[in-house]
């Protein structure tokens, strides 16, 4: 038998991202703790039997056993928190499947929160993420049926689908007047997980977009390849982790072991001995000491915010963006004996300093809002007059440029990517770290 240590949202992405099943031993001492308990509940489990029996006696159609099982268990789990589920057999199967690497859905991290279902965050590049669903979108309606009484089990099998297929999911998100629909078409979901750019020449910028099997490994060849880029004259780094909905909790572990010298880098904490553990860092294979940036925003949750967590107790680096889900607790993986699955809540996880995340995240040491619509940021910011737009200005043409070059300089400004004030912010940070460094030596 077997499961998994799971953290992600936990992680109901529409395309269930992959579970990692670790091995587990259950003994004889478990099998007499199971009695135990059906001893001290058997009156209750009598009153079970007496409206099951009572059901498939009287009950005006002829009912499965079964079914009726697999609801009671099902319900069972509905009243324990939102990332408790039972999965039948196929849905099971489906997400072992998943494991392989071919993902198809919309690419949106969900959970219930409130009652409502709610947008964790999009992943990027995803049909979800190129509509434009945003972390914390409510999820009101899965092709016109309200989702007011759906499980996340339920919003999930509605939700997926094969890639070509439409679905329509209508959104309350605040400013919104009344719900919006968008309808998505569902595709493969991309799994690449890190990617990496030189910023200015000095800079590096890594994003991690989920925690994979591989992101540790693929961090790293990243790294590699910004001290090529920069040809060994990297002076900082910026990892972004917004819209970063979790994953694994070892690689969540690691990429934090990257940056952080020594210490505790999370605590797990659950009912029973062997849930408790605590994960430190080691002091071989550390990254220079580059001055750290770390964007996060109301879509990081889980692993991101164990890294975030991590780093800003430790110290290590600033944090920069909206504050973070608040997504503290773990999930484990049970497979049961008729191939179906128990996902079940086992665990809290906590920063080095003792922070519960749970249901609080994690607070920026510098608090930056995300841009706003380019149409808005012009309304609120007044436009003073350029010499360009002055009666008769002069026009000149800077020597040696073709007309054409000039067609070929606008075309690029055109396809400019849109400003990201929190990535900017970042970089200025960064910037302003390396100046006053000179300063305070210059002065020693």
């Amino acid at each position: 038998m077997s499961q998994v240590k799971r953290i992600g949202n936990v992680r109901i992405v529409l395309v269930i991202f992959a579970v990692f099943l670790v091995g587990v031993l259950i003994g004889s001492a478990h099998s007499q703790k199971v009695s135990a308990v059906s001893n001290s509940t058997y009156e209750d489990l009598k009153v079970f039997t007496e409206v099951l029996g009572l059901i498939q006696k009287d009950y005006v159609e002829e009912t499965n056993s079964k079914d009726l099982i697999n609801g009671a268990i099902k319900g069972m789990l509905e009243t324990l928190d939102p990332h408790s589920a039972f999965m039948p057999p196929t849905m099971y199967k489906e997400m072992q499947e998943e494991t392989k690497g071919r993902f198809e859905g919309l690419g949106i991290e969900i959970t219930v929160k409130d009652s409502v279902l709610t947008v964790v965050s999009p992943i990027e590049g995803t049909p979800a993420y190129k509509a434009g669903i945003l972390a914390g979108d409510q999820i009101v309606k899965i092709d016109g049926e309200p989702t007011k009484n759906f499980t996340l089990m339920d919003s999930v099998k509605r939700l997926r689908g094969p890639r070509g297929t439409k679905v329509t999911i209508s959104i309350l998100r605040e400013g919104f007047t009344k719900p919006k629909d968008f309808t998505l078409v569902r595709e493969v979901i991309p799994v690449r997980s890190v990617r990496h750019e030189l910023l200015d020449k000095n800079y590096g910028y890594i994003r991690l977009s989920q925690f994979q099997e591989k992101t540790d490994d693929e961090f790293e060849k990243a790294i590699k390849a910004l001290q090529e880029e920069s040809k060994g004259t990297l002076r900082g780094l910026i990892l972004d982790l917004r819209n970063n909905p979790g994953g694994l909790l070892d690689q969540a572990v690691k990429i934090s072991d990257r940056f952080i010298e020594s210490g505790l880098i999370v605590s797990v904490e659950g009912r029973k001995e062997d849930q408790k553990m605590k994960f430190y860092a080691h002091p071989d294979g550390k990254l220079a000491h580059y001055p750290l940036i770390v964007l996060v925003n109301g879509g990081s949750a889980s692993g991101a915010e164990i890294v975030a967590g991590a780093i800003q107790d430790q110290g290590r680096g600033i944090i920069v963006g909206t504050q973070t889900f608040g997504k503290g607790s773990v999930q484990t993986i049970i497979p049961l004996k008729d191939g179906s699955g128990l996902r079940l809540t086992t665990a809290r996880y906590y920063t080095p300093n003792g922070r519960s995340i749970q249901a609080k995240g994690i607070v920026p040491d510098i608090i930056v809002k995300p841009s706003g619509p380019e149409e808005e940021k012009e309304a609120l910011i007044p436009k003073f007059p350029a010499e360009k737009d002055l009666e008769r200005h002069l026009t000149d043409v800077e020597k040696g440029v073709s007309k054409e070059k000039e067609k070929s300089k606008k075309e690029e400004v055109k396809e400019k990517k849109p400003v990201d004030n929190q990535l900017e912010r970042a970089l200025e940070l960064l910037k302003s770290w390396e100046i006053f460094n000179k300063i305070v030596k210059e002065n020693k």
